[in-house]
């Protein structure tokens, strides 16, 4: 199978093509429930919201007001009836196609790992998790100019000025102010921990404790994967997360740096599992739903959107072939790496079978946007979205 096409340019325009849910491939057999949990969680959140509050993105989702109805339907459906929630979101919402220069994109899986740590440095415990600096500060763009929606910034204050964050190696190197979280016993699993944003750490004394997303310092993520095949190490078809770790595996004295090229670096805050068959809280505020929550460009997509996605995903058993994903997902978080209006991530839960689709997945896509019926009044057929 040929390697996915590269990303679009992410700040090319975004059209809207308006279309129905006989036009979205596996609807009439897929099971939608879990979906629906997770439509109702963010309905909470928006329920704390004022009703003319811009849904945030590119602005194409409306405002609270246009969600309360479908919120209020949401909550009078069985979710245990996948040919009712089915038919309650054909009713409440209206499909759009989206498409950056091409309708096709690139959608990739992240998961929740488990890493050995402890809150004292000792013996293999050596890796640092921090906590949210004291001296980092971020701001949301959006607060200041509306075409800068779902854009931040983050670093610190030096001299009265906003100044970049240290990157990832002078971190590593330096560290940052305030005591680490805790120290892990592997740096790769720290690498990868910040990849995917949060992760379950089991302590040296028994307690199992989520380290949950806290802040980024603001530079730029660059794919390590992406760099191993400009260099000939790996092949573009064969990049995943497992066969980056063997690379690093391989190469002790080289992975250091090949990490330090990523200048991104991610900061943690403690928090307890709660229910263990849910992810940690997204950017949105609420728990992942495995398979059911997507993380996406934040400066196109509106967060608590219902999105169907027509894509494959690896099995579990790398023995086995990809199979076909069609699925109702709902927007609920974002990431460093997702960038553009038809790219996304998937959130695949907790575990190794979870850890192996989400590694390997890296598949072609297409991403059609559920709206409510009164945003697709005033959308039409078509809308065309010029991004800044």
């Amino acid at each position: 199978m040929p390697p996915p096409k590269p990303p679009v340019t992410a700040r090319a325009a975004v059209t809207l093509t308006r279309t129905n849910v006989a036009g979205l491939r596996g609807w009439a057999n897929h099971d939608p429930t879990n979906a629906l949990t997770a439509f109702r969680r963010s309905c909470g959140v928006l329920a704390q919201m004022a009703a003319d509050t811009s849904l945030g993105g590119a602005g194409y989702a409306g405002t609270v007001a246009d969600w309360r109805e479908p919120c209020a339907q949401a909550a009078a459906v069985s979710s245990s009836d996948p040919v009712e929630v089915r038919a309650f979101f054909a009713a409440a919402f209206v499909p759009y196609r989206v498409s950056q220069e091409s309708p096709d994109g690139l959608f990739t899986g992240y998961f929740e790992p488990e890493l050995k740590g402890s809150r004292t440095r000792h013996d293999a415990y050596q890796t640092p998790l921090y906590a949210v600096p004291p001296d980092l500060v971020t701001a949301d763009l959006g607060l200041f100019r509306d075409m800068l929606r779902g854009q931040r910034l983050a670093g610190r204050v030096m001299n009265g000025r906003l100044v970049p964050y240290p990157p990832r190696a002078a971190i590593v190197r330096d560290g940052v102010p305030g005591q680490p979280l805790f120290y892990v016993d592997d740096p790769v699993d720290a690498f990868f921990l910040q990849i995917q944003g949060s992760g379950r750490i089991v302590l040296d004394d028994g307690t199992v404790v989520r380290a949950a997303y806290g802040a980024q310092n603001g530079r730029p993520y660059t794919a390590i994967g992406a760099i191993l095949v400009q260099r000939g190490e790996l092949k573009r078809e064969d990049v995943s997360a497992q066969s980056i770790r063997a690379w690093l595996a391989a190469h002790p004295a080289e992975a250091p740096a090949l990490m330090d090229q990523n200048a991104s670096y991610v900061f943690f805050s403690e928090t307890g599992i709660g229910d263990p068959g849910l992810g940690p809280p997204g950017a949105e505020g609420v728990p992942l739903t495995p398979q059911a929550s997507l993380a996406v460009d934040l400066s196109v997509h509106a967060l608590g959107v219902p999105v169907w996605l027509e894509s494959s995903a690896p099995d579990a058993d790398p023995s086995r072939p990809d199979r076909s994903f069609d699925a109702l997902l709902v927007a609920q978080d974002t990431g460093g790496a997702i960038r553009g209006a038809v790219r996304g991530d998937v959130f695949w839960g907790f575990g190794p079978a979870a850890g192996s689709i989400a590694g390997r997945m890296r598949s072609e896509g297409r991403l059609s946007v559920l709206l409510p019926r009164a945003v697709a009044a005033r959308l039409g057929t078509r809308a065309d979205l010029p991004l800044s």
